[in-house]
């Protein structure tokens, strides 16, 4: 390509001081020197499974804001992480904008000295986490606790079944948190319980909960104007669990995998849920409510006990954006990861680093358990202003059955981002999705 320049593109690049650090990009325009209207050179890093992701992220993050309908890539030989990047990085959210504002996305992908090896799974990692993005993204007129459980409907097939309970159903089913939180808006709360079942003999089995409280205002601990603007997305670990049950046939899972959540908005209204009220959750523990903005662990509590009835499950993870406390200790670059099995923490940190996200390992310090004690009851649902991330997660675990491995996904901080980061551009991340698939394809 060199010579197709005059020998110039070598120096260009000295000139520039370009480094080929993992997505760092320097663009050329073609000029007619090549059959391509442009030339971008992309540093690989090390060439490891997780700089060839980005390197084809950043690739394809480019023919997106350029409208572009194709691209050659050469990259690495991690064909299925350079296929996820590529969904990734051309990923954007404009479906409400007008037509001519639209960025065009990729129609074909040509993946130089590439094979169909982990072209299929690549796509099922990057439509999985996109599917999240878009349930994320989605304003909350439009993705509900209704369209949340269709979304989840929608992916039924052969192995996978989806179950799903409407308000009366769930009252029912005494899911006190999920009611509770659910009651003050007009769209009423649901729960789903998706499965899936692989092919062959099932070499384990487990469940996912998420969080899907798809709109918070805070309740009558009402939130202020600026906090609330990106509360829609305050589904992100439901939308995770959406997004990991989407792709499970197509990656082979090896795992019988339960995907759970309660969908509910919380709002001001006549019938919303009051501090100092006294809820019964499924497991027949009761919480006094100090906050009505501390909902999303009540929605969770619910889910976390249906999910602890299982017999056949052994390992529970819950994923939640559930504090601002996480994103003050780890920022917007960690999730994080509490259990009640060390070795467990430590295996599902591993997995994200596989998958390209941070999970940082957490106390489950239970000297901090006292600042949840009530008066009226055990229980309360917030403690004081220290430890915020650790206390939630101390409450959580109220709600897992004993002889169950767990663990708590605090993803607050990175499941929305405010602006492009390396690959991904602004708004949902997909958090979640890539490291637990991660795992669960590891399972042996």
């Amino acid at each position: 390509i060199n010579e197709c320049y005059d020998g110039t593109l070598t120096t260009a690049l000295e000139d520039e001081k370009f480094k080929a650090t993992a997505g760092a990009t320097i663009a050329f325009r073609g000029l007619g020197r090549l059959p391509a209207k442009w030339l971008l050179v992309v540093g690989t890093g090390a060439n490891s499974p997780e700089d060839e992701r980005r390197a084809a992220g950043a690739a394809a993050s480019f023919a997106r804001d350029k409208s572009l309908a194709s691209m050659r890539i050469e990259v690495g030989n991690h064909i299925e992480h350079q296929v996820e990047g590529i969904i990734a990085g051309n990923y954007r959210f404009d479906r409400y904008m007008p037509e001519d504002d639209r960025k065009a996305t990729l129609e074909s992908v040509v993946l130089v000295n590439g094979s169909e090896d982990g072209v299929a799974a690549g796509v099922a990692l990057g439509s999985g986490r996109s599917l999240c993005r878009d349930l994320v993204n989605g304003p909350a007129d439009d993705v509900h606790p209704q369209s949340m459980a269709a979304s989840a409907q929608k992916l039924a097939s052969g192995r996978l079944t989806v179950e799903v309970w409407d308000y009366e159903k769930l009252k029912s089913e005494r899911m006190g948190g999920i009611e509770a939180v659910g009651r003050g808006s007009d769209r009423k709360p649901t729960f789903v319980h998706m499965v899936y079942t692989p092919a062959g003999e099932s070499a384990g089995e487990v469940a996912l909960v998420g969080k899907g409280v798809t709109f918070d205002a805070g309740g009558l601990s009402i939130k202020p104007s600026g906090g609330m603007m990106d509360m829609r997305c305050d589904m992100g670990g439901a939308g995770a669990v959406v997004g990991i049950m989407s792709a499970l046939e197509a990656l082979d899972v090896k795992v019988k995998v339960h995907g759970i959540f309660g969908a509910a908005e919380n709002m001001l209204g006549p019938n919303a849920y009051k501090l100092g009220d006294v809820l019964t959750f499924r497991n027949g523990k009761k919480a006094e409510i100090h906050n009505t903005d501390a909902e999303g662990r009540l929605v969770l509590a619910d889910c976390l006990s249906y999910a602890s009835e299982i017999e056949g499950v052994t390992h529970i993870v819950d994923l939640a954006t559930l504090t601002g406390a996480a994103v003050v200790a780890l920022g917007e670059h960690f999730s994080a990861c509490y259990s009640n099995d060390e070795g467990f923490a430590k295996q599902l940190c591993a997995a994200a680093d596989a998958g390209g996200e941070a999970y940082w390992h957490m106390p489950l310090e239970k000297l901090y358990a006292d600042k949840l004690k009530g008066d009226m009851a055990p229980l309360k649902n917030i403690g004081d202003r220290w430890a915020g991330s650790i206390t939630a997660a101390l409450f959580l675990e109220n709600f897992v059955a004993e002889g169950k491995t767990w663990s708590h996904l605090d993803i607050a901080g990175p499941a929305l981002i405010s602006g492009k980061e390396r690959h991904l551009c602004k708004g949902a991340t997909g958090a979640g999705v890539p490291g637990l698939l991660a795992w669960l394809r590891d399972w042996a």
